[in-house]
Protein backbone atom coordinates (compact mmCIF):
# COMPACT_ATOMS: atom_id res chain seq x y z
CA UNK A 1 0.00 0.00 0.00
CA UNK A 2 1.36 3.38 -0.99
CA UNK A 3 0.08 6.32 1.02
CA UNK A 4 -0.20 8.69 -1.94
CA UNK A 5 -3.27 9.89 -3.82
CA UNK A 6 -2.50 7.36 -6.53
CA UNK A 7 -1.98 4.57 -4.00
CA UNK A 8 -5.20 5.36 -2.14
CA UNK A 9 -7.16 5.51 -5.41
CA UNK A 10 -5.77 2.09 -6.36
CA UNK A 11 -6.92 0.84 -2.95
CA UNK A 12 -10.50 2.00 -3.54
CA UNK A 13 -10.55 5.51 -2.05
CA UNK A 14 -12.69 8.14 -3.78
CA UNK A 15 -13.32 11.86 -3.39
CA UNK A 16 -10.03 13.70 -3.00
CA UNK A 17 -11.91 16.98 -2.54
CA UNK A 18 -10.50 20.11 -0.84
CA UNK A 19 -11.99 20.70 2.60
CA UNK A 20 -12.89 24.28 1.67
CA UNK A 21 -15.16 23.21 -1.19
CA UNK A 22 -16.29 19.79 0.03
CA UNK A 23 -19.99 19.13 -0.45
CA UNK A 24 -20.58 16.79 2.47
CA UNK A 25 -24.02 15.75 1.19
CA UNK A 26 -22.23 14.05 -1.73
CA UNK A 27 -20.38 11.70 0.62
CA UNK A 28 -21.84 8.24 1.04
CA UNK A 29 -23.80 7.54 4.19
CA UNK A 30 -22.17 4.10 4.42
CA UNK A 31 -19.52 3.19 6.97
CA UNK A 32 -15.88 3.39 5.95
CA UNK A 33 -12.43 4.88 6.31
CA UNK A 34 -11.54 8.48 5.48
CA UNK A 35 -8.22 10.17 4.95
CA UNK A 36 -7.01 13.76 5.10
CA UNK A 37 -4.25 14.44 2.59
CA UNK A 38 -1.92 17.31 1.83
CA UNK A 39 -2.27 18.63 -1.72
CA UNK A 40 0.80 18.72 -3.94
CA UNK A 41 3.27 21.37 -2.79
CA UNK A 42 1.65 21.83 0.64
CA UNK A 43 4.06 23.21 3.24
CA UNK A 44 3.03 23.05 6.88
CA UNK A 45 2.56 26.30 8.74
CA UNK A 46 1.37 25.81 12.28
CA UNK A 47 -1.13 28.10 13.94
CA UNK A 48 -0.48 29.15 17.54
CA UNK A 49 -4.09 28.38 18.38
CA UNK A 50 -6.18 25.64 16.83
CA UNK A 51 -9.45 26.48 15.13
CA UNK A 52 -10.91 23.26 16.59
CA UNK A 53 -13.57 23.17 19.27
CA UNK A 54 -12.82 22.68 22.94
CA UNK A 55 -13.27 19.13 24.21
CA UNK A 56 -14.10 18.51 27.89
CA UNK A 57 -12.82 22.02 28.72
CA UNK A 58 -9.43 21.21 27.14
CA UNK A 59 -7.84 23.40 24.48
CA UNK A 60 -6.93 21.24 21.44
CA UNK A 61 -3.85 23.36 20.64
CA UNK A 62 -0.32 22.01 20.97
CA UNK A 63 2.90 24.04 21.09
CA UNK A 64 4.78 24.31 17.79
CA UNK A 65 7.63 21.95 18.81
CA UNK A 66 5.09 19.21 19.58
CA UNK A 67 3.40 19.76 16.20
CA UNK A 68 6.76 19.65 14.42
CA UNK A 69 7.53 16.34 16.17
CA UNK A 70 4.31 14.82 14.80
CA UNK A 71 4.82 16.13 11.24
CA UNK A 72 5.93 13.47 8.73
CA UNK A 73 7.89 15.27 5.98
CA UNK A 74 7.61 12.47 3.44
CA UNK A 75 3.89 11.80 3.92
CA UNK A 76 0.90 12.95 1.90
CA UNK A 77 -1.61 11.35 4.29
CA UNK A 78 -2.06 13.48 7.41
CA UNK A 79 -4.87 11.58 9.12
CA UNK A 80 -6.69 8.26 8.78
CA UNK A 81 -9.99 7.78 10.58
CA UNK A 82 -12.99 5.52 10.55
CA UNK A 83 -16.69 6.20 10.32
CA UNK A 84 -18.71 3.48 12.01
CA UNK A 85 -22.47 2.97 12.15
CA UNK A 86 -22.88 4.38 15.69
CA UNK A 87 -25.04 2.88 18.41
CA UNK A 88 -28.25 3.67 16.50
CA UNK A 89 -26.90 2.73 13.07
CA UNK A 90 -27.32 6.27 11.73
CA UNK A 91 -23.70 7.37 11.43
CA UNK A 92 -21.26 6.69 8.61
CA UNK A 93 -18.90 8.67 6.39
CA UNK A 94 -21.16 11.63 5.69
CA UNK A 95 -21.96 12.29 9.33
CA UNK A 96 -18.43 11.57 10.62
CA UNK A 97 -16.78 13.86 8.08
CA UNK A 98 -19.37 16.60 8.77
CA UNK A 99 -18.59 16.39 12.48
CA UNK A 100 -14.86 16.46 11.72
CA UNK A 101 -15.33 19.64 9.64
CA UNK A 102 -17.59 21.20 12.29
CA UNK A 103 -14.90 20.48 14.87
CA UNK A 104 -12.43 22.44 12.74
CA UNK A 105 -14.86 25.36 12.74
CA UNK A 106 -14.78 25.53 16.53
CA UNK A 107 -17.84 23.46 17.38
CA UNK A 108 -17.48 21.20 20.41
CA UNK A 109 -16.75 17.62 19.34
CA UNK A 110 -17.76 14.24 20.72
CA UNK A 111 -14.06 13.33 20.56
CA UNK A 112 -10.99 15.08 19.27
CA UNK A 113 -9.37 12.61 16.95
CA UNK A 114 -7.50 14.35 14.16
CA UNK A 115 -7.37 17.63 16.04
CA UNK A 116 -3.88 18.53 14.79
CA UNK A 117 -5.31 19.06 11.29
CA UNK A 118 -7.03 22.17 12.66
CA UNK A 119 -3.76 23.70 13.79
CA UNK A 120 -2.49 23.91 10.22
CA UNK A 121 -2.75 27.17 8.32
CA UNK A 122 -4.56 26.62 5.02
CA UNK A 123 -6.41 23.54 6.33
CA UNK A 124 -9.17 24.32 3.82
CA UNK A 125 -6.75 23.27 1.05
CA UNK A 126 -6.31 19.77 2.51
CA UNK A 127 -8.10 16.95 0.71
CA UNK A 128 -10.65 14.46 2.02
CA UNK A 129 -10.85 10.98 0.51
CA UNK A 130 -12.99 8.05 1.62
CA UNK A 131 -13.48 4.37 1.14
CA UNK A 132 -16.70 2.53 1.92
CA UNK A 133 -16.24 -0.59 4.03
CA UNK A 134 -18.67 -2.80 5.94
CA UNK A 135 -18.85 -1.92 9.65
CA UNK A 136 -17.48 -5.30 10.70
CA UNK A 137 -14.24 -4.62 8.78
CA UNK A 138 -13.56 -1.08 10.03
CA UNK A 139 -11.51 -1.81 13.14
CA UNK A 140 -9.16 -4.19 11.37
CA UNK A 141 -8.89 -1.94 8.30
CA UNK A 142 -8.01 1.13 10.38
CA UNK A 143 -5.43 -0.85 12.38
CA UNK A 144 -3.96 -2.32 9.18
CA UNK A 145 -3.67 1.14 7.58
CA UNK A 146 -1.95 2.51 10.69
CA UNK A 147 0.45 -0.44 10.78
CA UNK A 148 1.28 -0.09 7.08
CA UNK A 149 1.79 3.67 7.45
CA UNK A 150 4.15 3.20 10.40
CA UNK A 151 6.04 0.56 8.41
CA UNK A 152 6.44 3.00 5.50
CA UNK A 153 7.09 6.23 7.44
CA UNK A 154 8.31 5.16 10.90
CA UNK A 155 5.44 6.87 12.74
CA UNK A 156 1.70 7.48 12.55
CA UNK A 157 0.21 10.13 10.25
CA UNK A 158 0.56 13.69 11.59
CA UNK A 159 -2.90 13.96 13.17
CA UNK A 160 -3.21 10.34 14.36
CA UNK A 161 -1.95 10.47 17.93
CA UNK A 162 -3.21 7.01 18.89
CA UNK A 163 -2.59 3.85 16.90
CA UNK A 164 -5.69 1.81 16.11
CA UNK A 165 -5.52 -1.80 17.19
CA UNK A 166 -7.78 -4.73 16.49
CA UNK A 167 -9.64 -6.25 19.39
CA UNK A 168 -9.00 -9.78 20.43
Amino acid sequence: MQFTSKGLKADGFAGFRPIGSLEVMRLPQATGIFAVLAPEGFQPRFLRKSTAGVFKKKDPSLPEPALADEWVDTAVVLYLGKAGPGSKGNRGLRRQVQEFLDFGQGKPPGHWDGRLVWQLADAEKLLIAWKELPAEHLGKAEADYHTAFVKEHGQLPFANLVRARTKG
